[in-house]
């Protein structure tokens, strides 16, 4: 291997950080440390910013890309993605990043939006990707010996392209929840800061410690916590798809320091029963949960399970990276709730006419940090509907506590509107998940004649265990107002998720129909 000269390793006329720079810190510092490995293949930190170094060449030199181009991802976890997306940036090619599962439509949608020249493709979703991709797409790159080879034959030096702190590394998209999927464009800056926030408020990531990752790395949290582990030096090992007893045994296995869950995640730990008990997790310093809100009774479960002083639950999305963290000294002192901002994070509660609304008082939640995403790509105006100066506005309904905690109420699309009276789901879903019955419950307002929307809850039940929907409504009607108790129970055998375990409320309202509720008796 041929080292660049120190003098050289700048990029270019490159200012301020990139999303590399904590890698090539490390391949200073510790070239033969191992930085990361998945399914037995491992790259040390040398080797590592060896191979970022000539994927900035192959996208610069080889496949003729130039600052401001793109790149499209279409790859599950594996060895190459951060390598892959480091490597473009260093070349000034944002990586448009697209999830496994996309269907030959989305794929052709993400190419053309982000205007995709080359496309890194794993040799599993080639065929469907070749069918789909669209004529402005002029290379595809399968990773397989082919792109060894072109590896081997790029330069092992410092790609010439200028590179700013500004400039977009990544796009990943959102899932159209709301619409359709937008590009979120982040920055180097706003990602490598992130990755700071996170190492401060947590303490679990310095080189001595041990990840692991499971959530897929196309989404904005899956890449963030990959990155930052290499950021600093330490380890991460990378499953290449989520399952629950190949987790354990590499927590045990590796005496992992910290893992990052979704709240699916744990429903699968707990459905192992006590067979779960059996793997050693004293070695965890950290578990942290994000991307879905943790229920009241599954934190105390994971604090049963993990033991206290572990659990991190954080907020946030794609655009704004994490806004608040709520730490484990907290978790069972202030209930139902997602903790304090991170460190150069504010947060305010905005009324109906946009001003500040005092504590206590439920509004949409806006926040501004460093770490936030840079616009959507090519829909400006749908930026500036999600700005309010410096301020982006998340569409999530909350409050804030005296003590300057926050609370999340629910998604102001989510909010239920029936016979007049405001129904937010993740009231009533707390009081369900409470039921010792139920494993998981998704509420939604479903069309009525009568009542506008019925409160409908659509509830899957644990393994071997029976419920009628009478007793999980005389549970609600044991806390909750009358108004806000569900009309109507449907069982499921699971609820609909994304790939990170979000619940798709959407199409639970599009496949629900019409609520069967009954009209009041006269």
């Amino acid at each position: 291997m041929t080292t660049p000269s120190l003098l050289t390793q700048r990029r270019g006329n490159a200012r301020g950080i990139t999303v590399s720079d904590g890698i090539f810190s490390a391949a200073r510092r510790t070239p033969d440390r191992l930085a990361i490995r998945e399914s037995g293949r491992g790259l040390t930190y040398a080797r590592l910013a060896e191979r970022i170094r000539r994927v900035a060449s192959l996208v610069h030199a080889g496949l003729g890309l130039r600052h401001g181009e793109r790149v499209a991802v279409l790859l599950p976890n594996r060895l190459e993605y951060m390598e892959i997306v480091c490597g473009a940036a260093l070349a000034g090619a944002a990586s448009a990043t697209i999830g496994p599962a996309a269907s030959e439509a989305e794929i052709r949608f993400i190419c053309e939006d982000a205007g995709a020249r080359v496309l890194f493709v794993d040799p599993s979703l080639e065929a469907k990707a070749r069918a789909a991709i669209p004529p402005g797409v002029a290379h595809v790159v399968t990773i397989d010996a082919r792109y060894e080879d072109l590896l081997a034959r790029a330069a092992d030096t410092p790609c010439p392209v200028p590179v700013t702190e500004e400039d977009i590394f990544s796009i990943p998209y959102t899932s159209g929840a709301t619409g359709r999927p937008k590009g979120v464009m982040l920055s180097h800056r706003g990602r490598v800061l992130s990755a700071y926030a996170i190492g401060a408020d947590h303490g679990c990531y310095g080189p001595d410690d041990r990840a692991i990752t499971l959530t897929p790395l196309f989404h904005g949290a899956g890449f963030l916590m990959t990155l930052t582990p290499l950021h600093f030096g330490g380890f991460v090992e990378l499953l290449p798809r989520f399952d629950i007893e190949r987790m354990m045994e590499t927590i045990q296995a590796i005496r992992a320091t910290n893992t990052y869950m979704v709240p699916t995640h744990f429903a699968a730990l707990f459905a192992m029963g006590d067979a779960a008990r059996r793997y050693d997790v004293a070695s965890l310093k950290a578990v942290v949960s994000g991307t879905a809100p943790l229920a009241q009774a599954t934190k105390e479960r994971i604090i049963d399970f993990f033991g206290p002083g572990r659990l991190y639950e954080r907020y946030g999305c794609t655009e704004t990276s994490i806004v608040t963290a709520l730490r484990p000294a907290d978790q069972l002192r202030k209930t139902q709730c997602v903790g304090q901002p991170l460190p150069a994070t504010q947060i305010c509660i905005l009324g109906p006419d946009g001003a500040e609304l005092p504590r206590g008082e439920i509004g949409e939640l806006a926040c501004t940090s460093p770490y936030m995403f840079s616009g959507y790509l090519n829909l400006p105006e749908a930026t500036a509907r999600a700005m309010r100066g410096d301020w982006f506005v998340t569409g999530d309904l909350a409050r804030m506590d005296e003590e300057g905690f926050l609370y999340l109420v629910d998604r102001k699309n989510d909010m239920i509107i029936t016979g007049g009276e405001n129904v937010y789901p993740r009231e009533v879903e707390e009081v369900l998940l409470g039921h010792p019955a139920v494993r998981e419950c998704a509420v939604v307002g479903l069309p009525h004649g009568y009542w506008g929307e019925a409160v409908t809850a659509f509830v899957a039940l644990r393994p071997g265990v029976e419920a009628e929907a009478g007793t999980l409504v005389a549970a609600c009607r044991a806390t909750l107002s009358p108004f806000k108790v569900p009309k109507e129970i449907r069982f499921v055998a699971a609820l609909p998720r994304n790939s990170l375990g979000k619940v798709l409320r959407r199409q639970l309202r599009d496949e629900g129909g019409e609520s069967r509720a009954p009209r009041p008796g006269p």
